[in-house]
């Protein structure tokens, strides 16, 4: 026995190439260009499936949808939109879609939606989920197919507690996922609590994650809550997680795989229920190999992994996140300003070393220092300076280590203008190129103390200071093998 399928599109083209697809795919198709003749339809109880647009002529398929849910909670619902947005896939998801797909669709992925969703049908279902209507702010920005895997990703897991890895360089708006995740997740009621394990000195992390007991050491005078108290019941979002300390890193593992953790210079066990949302630029498995990060942390926090593109590999977005920025500019008492095509065309042949959030500096700089209502190329150019910077990262050939580091603190000074990082910068710098540099000549070494001591030219010592200070984990091994 075929299975029906209710179709609804107001876009006969589509209509068409859907039903000879789903036809040949052995489906009865009933298809229809507007919601009342598919709510009639639904309402008598026909149709195994609907496959629906968002934007009808005669209405929204989102406002009939919660009535379809509640009148045939078990009918397959999957949800098609040219809007493509963030806010979308969220949409679909609250309102009980199964799936969401944005146009233009692969013809196979919609054959294979159709069979799973089917076969789910038949499953026994979960309670529904009654959610809140979202607001208008849009958290995240751009229809680049990059972004619609994203957004499907993030519908998905909003009502689950799962911990997510999100992966990025610097700038790809890596807090602002997770804050998505909180902010329409079924902990949207509880705290947001965000902590920037590269902005903290390495021996305070532990009692800023776990909080500290009066006396625990010089200076603690009180007691002091640490993070994931003050995110109880909601989310931690653990940023930059590869910067963590090794120290640091076993207590968080434990934390976990017990559900519970003890405040420096405490001696009771206190439980606690957070969602953990972690997040680095760094390759962790790089820094696995050398004795840096602990594997079985690295999977118990990359259950879902979501790696975030770099802006110049989602170029197409450009356009629509220069103009919310310039919105968000004007809402905040910029003038009324409007981007030409031919700078927008300029802005998406430019590297982005600094990724979104230097996109975002630009546009407020733009915003608030040129008079002129339509910024032209000529202003984005002289911005940019294009004719003096390399277009394209990563160049063939050694790495001068120099300009490695003058590349890397001037991302940083971007990423926080226009005001400063916080302080300690030279320390951080400093870290960040000497803990792999001694990782690496351990490994060279075979783990050999001596001979990376004379290797690196340091007394044995200072090098044992520095494997204690990094929390670098010592691998002995022949270095044939």
């Amino acid at each position: 026995m075929s299975h029906v399928v209710l179709l609804a599109d107001d876009d006969a083209a589509i209509r068409m190439v859907l039903n000879q697809a789903l036809t040949r795919a052995g489906y009865e198709v009933r298809p229809t260009g507007n919601i009342s003749t598919m709510w009639n339809w639904v309402s008598r109880g026909e149709g195994d499936i609907l496959i629906t647009d968002v934007a009808m002529p005669d209405g929204n398929a989102f406002e009939v949808m919660p009535k379809i849910k509640k009148l045939r909670p078990d009918l397959p619902m999957i949800v098609m939109s040219a809007q493509n947005t963030f806010m979308t896939a969220i949409r679909a998801s609250e309102v009980g879609a199964y799936e969401y797909l944005p146009k233009p669709f692969d013809i196979t992925e919609v054959l294979s939606v159709v069979a799973r969703a089917l076969a789910d049908a038949k499953k026994p279902s979960n309670a529904d989920r009654h959610a809140e209507e979202p607001g208008e702010t849009m958290p995240l920005v751009g229809r680049s197919t990059a972004m619609q895997d994203i957004y499907r990703a993030l519908a998905r897991l909003m009502q689950t507690d799962l911990t997510v890895m999100i992966t990025g360089e610097s700038g790809t708006g890596k807090e602002l996922v997770a804050r998505a995740l909180h902010d329409f997740g079924k902990r949207r009621n509880g705290p947001f609590v965000a902590i920037n394990m590269a902005a903290i000195p390495r021996d305070l992390i532990e009692a800023e994650l776990f909080g500290h007991e009066k006396g625990a050491f010089t200076g603690a005078n009180t007691r002091s809550s640490g993070r994931f108290e003050q995110a109880e019941g909601g989310t931690l979002f653990l940023d930059e997680i590869g910067d963590m300390p090794m120290d640091a890193q076993t207590r968080l593992l434990r934390v976990l795989q017990e559900g519970e953790y003890t405040m420096v210079g405490g001696r009771s066990a206190i439980k606690t229920n957070v969602r953990i949302v972690a997040a680095t630029h760094r390759d962790l498995s790089q820094m696995i190999r050398q004795g840096l990060f602990r594997e079985d942390l690295y999977y118990r926090l990359n259950v879902v992994p979501i790696r975030l593109p770099p802006l110049r590999e989602r170029s197409d977005d450009i356009g629509d996140l220069a103009l919310h920025f310039l919105k968000a500019a004007q809402r905040e008492g910029e003038p009324v300003k409007s981007i030409s095509p031919e700078a927008i065309k300029l802005m998406q042949n430019y590297a982005w070393p600094g990724n979104v959030r230097e996109l975002e500096n630009l546009v407020r700089r733009l915003s608030a220092l040129y008079a002129d209502e339509s910024i032209s190329p000529e202003i984005v150019q002289n911005e940019l300076n294009i004719a003096e910077r390399p277009s394209t990262p990563g160049a063939a050939g050694p790495v001068d280590v120099s300009m490695a580091v003058e590349t890397h603190v001037g991302q940083v000074l971007r990423e926080y203008e226009p005001n400063l990082p916080p302080a300690g910068l030279y320390q951080r710098v400093i870290d960040r190129v000497e803990a792999p540099l001694i990782a690496m000549a351990l490994n060279a070494c075979g783990g050999n103390q001596i001979k990376a001591a004379d290797l690196l030219g340091l007394n044995r010592n200072t090098l044992r200071k520095k494997i204690r200070t990094h929390s670098i984990e010592i691998v002995k091994h022949s270095r044939r093998s």
